[in-house]
């Protein structure tokens, strides 16, 4: 049974969340929100949203709006989504890195590390004696769930089913007996890879030095566009003259003011 919300109710918890996230509910997602928080009012023996968006606030450790936060938002992803920008850091941007050795790259919304492990494969794969390069790859997410996912690094062998049998065999390996149907990510990947809890709305982010790429995908689908462009100056911020944005397949900055050029759809560049 789902619980019934008032417009008040749904107003309340739709600016805690853009406060806190960015995220930008429509004033028609009220069933959204009912189907998907309803059955955590149960397990919270909790009996009205107005009772609920008490505990979320009350809470001081956090977590219940991170529960919130993961219930209301999607997580899906995959190894190698979106090939084409994979292709890209491949063929246009580790060939001109190749003389400093060195790349620094940030996955702002990781979710469960399908992204950084992917980044981190595509690195090894592709350049000359991976040892003697120093890589750095950033995995962010708000959600403390998804990064503990992410940073086990261990995954259903259904979830490798994009990724081609040799490179499997390179990069995971395959569980036997109680993890049978389990593959987890081999060290030499996970290493390269510092999983942290970052919100994206945060005035400034812990990042000492200038980035290659910052991975920002399918996240600004749920952000405003004054939200947009605040993010998107904070990425520009980060990169180095000469580093690339890469954003969403359903994304784009065509209709926010932005310091980037365009290099092909979804694939920015800060000047030099």
């Amino acid at each position: 049974m789902d619980y019934p919300i008032t417009k008040q109710e749904y107003d309340r918890i739709r600016t805690l969340l853009y406060q806190e996230s960015g995220i930008s509910l429509g004033e028609n997602k009220q069933s959204l929100v009912v189907s998907r928080l309803s059955k955590r009012l149960r397990e919270l023996e909790i009996d009205s949203f107005a009772a609920y968006y008490d505990q979320v606030t009350q809470d001081d450790s956090g977590g219940e709006f991170t529960r919130m936060l993961d219930l209301l938002s999607t997580n899906k992803t995959d190894f190698f989504r979106e090939p084409k920008h994979f292709d890209y850091l491949r063929e246009q941007i580790l060939p001109t890195l190749e003389r400093e050795k060195r790349i620094r790259i940030w996955s702002s919304a990781c979710s469960t590390g399908e992204e950084p492990y992917t980044i981190a494969i595509t690195l090894h794969e592709h350049v000359k004696n991976p040892a003697s390069w120093e890589m750095d790859i950033l995995a962010s997410d708000i959600s403390t769930r998804v990064l503990a996912h992410a940073a086990a690094g261990l995954y259903g062998e259904d979830r490798i089913t994009t990724v081609s049998p040799d490179i499997a065999r390179r990069h995971f390996l395959k569980g036997r007996g109680k993890s049978a149907g389990l593959v987890k990510v081999k060290p030499h990947l996970s290493k390269l890879i510092k999983f942290r809890r970052l919100n994206l709305m945060s005035d400034t982010f812990p990042i000492k030095s200038p980035l290659d790429l910052i991975f920002c995908r399918n996240v600004m689908i749920y952000f405003d566009r004054p939200t947009q462009e605040r993010l998107i100056a904070k990425f520009h911020r980060y990169l180095k003259p000469g580093g690339h944005l890469f954003i969403g397949h359903s994304e784009s900055l065509q209709w926010i003011k932005h310091d980037f050029t365009t290099i092909a759809p979804t694939i920015y560049r800060k000047d030099l």
